[in-house]
């Protein structure tokens, strides 16, 4: 077997990260449980290094002030591929596919992503390179017809080297490894030039889209803060800047409180627009999981695990759900918003999903079809028939 170059560095918890070159030059990251059966070395990745697609185009939208990356090399990506192809499994004969190695949490870049590659910076913050955005007054000036390179990254999160799961049916010492990895993830991705806002997340489910079996998430850096992240910072400015401190006490003294820690507290919003909607907060104000304590971090991975698995106990088949972390934009602000989850799911019954059509989709004028409160009973007793994370 021939040996990758590995970088090494030792992170929070025991988790161990070891950061390598895919055959294009795309990264690849191993973050290895403290507890690993794996040995040190991996494998190098020899399949043919084809050329990667050029970085995709955005497009801004004068009617809403929106970008809108055009990304046609997605259009090339796996959909729904047998086990035996799975191109998020480890390596075999048979198998070219992304990881060399057998690994415990492997993060990689995206072959066709959405954003990026970052561009390198020539001087200060701002990347160069042709039509690169230069920085968000450069974003937000008006204009018909003005487009910038999507610069960025998209990168993939495999939680596991198993064919099948999600984030749920991790063992507390993997789900553990997967928030270092996130945290980790945050800080560097945070630092390249051009990036100003950085999302883990995950799909799952095939009624969300997913169009891989293998339980892994995403992690996003945009070239520009979120449509919904600057409207939750105009909302910072109309409420006050202690807003996310008021809605955790508010919600906190409600029949909506789903389980809670030291930390953390999981509740149903009081302005739910799903049938099942959950928000997850840290108590104290920490604008990423960057900026998380281990003590934190290792609180979260049973409390989370729980409330994952409580969702899926709400009825006999696994739940469709995206799993977002919004976490503050890297340079505006970290002092006001809050790290937290928003948990949604369309799955109104057990054999029905919720669509959005017109009132929702076209207007944004969203209307509920489960009051809170119900939704928050019924999960509550789903968590609590779900014991305790140990393991």
């Amino acid at each position: 077997m021939n040996i990758a170059d590995i970088q090494l560095e030792e992170l929070g918890a025991g988790v161990v990260k070891r950061t390598t070159r895919m055959a294009d030059g795309r990264a690849l990251i191993y973050y290895d449980d403290p507890d690993t059966t794996l040995g040190p070395d991996r494998a190098v990745d020899a399949r043919e290094a084809f050329a990667r697609p050029e970085t995709a185009t955005m497009r801004r939208d004068p009617l809403t002030g929106d970008w809108v990356s055009i990304a046609a090399a997605r259009q090339n990506r796996a959909f729904l591929p047998p086990a035996e192809l799975d191109p998020l499994a480890p390596q075999t004969p048979t198998n070219p596919s992304e990881i060399p190695s057998r690994y415990d949490v492997a993060v990689f870049e995206n072959k066709s992503p959405s954003f990026g590659p970052a561009l390198a910076a020539a001087q200060g913050d701002a990347p160069s390179g042709a039509d690169a955005p230069q920085g968000l007054d450069d974003l937000d000036a008006p204009g018909l017809g003005r487009t910038r390179t999507s610069v960025g990254r998209c990168e993939v999160v495999c939680f596991s080297p198993e064919h099948s799961g999600s984030f749920g049916t991790q063992s507390r010492t993997r789900a553990r490894t997967v928030i270092e990895a996130w945290a980790d993830r945050t800080a560097a991705l945070s630092a390249l030039p051009g990036v100003e806002q950085v999302f883990p997340f995950e799909n799952r489910g095939e009624a969300i889209g997913v169009t891989l079996a293998h339980p892994h998430g995403q992690i996003y850096a945009y070239p520009y803060i979120t449509p919904r992240t600057m409207s939750l910072l105009a909302s910072i400015d109309r409420e006050g800047p202690d807003l996310f401190a008021r809605i955790l006490e508010f919600e906190q003294g409600s029949g909506r409180v789903i389980l809670t820690g030291q930390h953390w507290t999981a509740f149903v919003p009081f302005a739910a627009r799903w049938p099942l909607e959950v928000h997850l907060m840290p108590h104290r104000h920490v604008p990423d999981l960057a900026a998380t304590t281990p003590e934190e971090r290792d609180e979260l991975a049973p409390l989370y695990l729980r409330l994952l698995r409580g969702v899926d106990a709400l009825y006999d088949s696994p739940t469709p759900y995206i799993a977002a972390w919004h976490q503050a934009p890297v340079h505006r602000g970290r002092d006001t918003a809050r790290l937290h989850l928003q948990l949604t799911s369309p799955r109104r019954a057990a054999d029905k999903l919720k669509f959005l059509a017109g009132s929702e989709a076209a207007m944004g004028a969203w209307i509920g079809d489960i009051p809170p409160e119900t939704s928050a009973a019924r999960l509550r007793d789903a968590v609590a028939s779900i014991p305790e994370v140990t393991e």
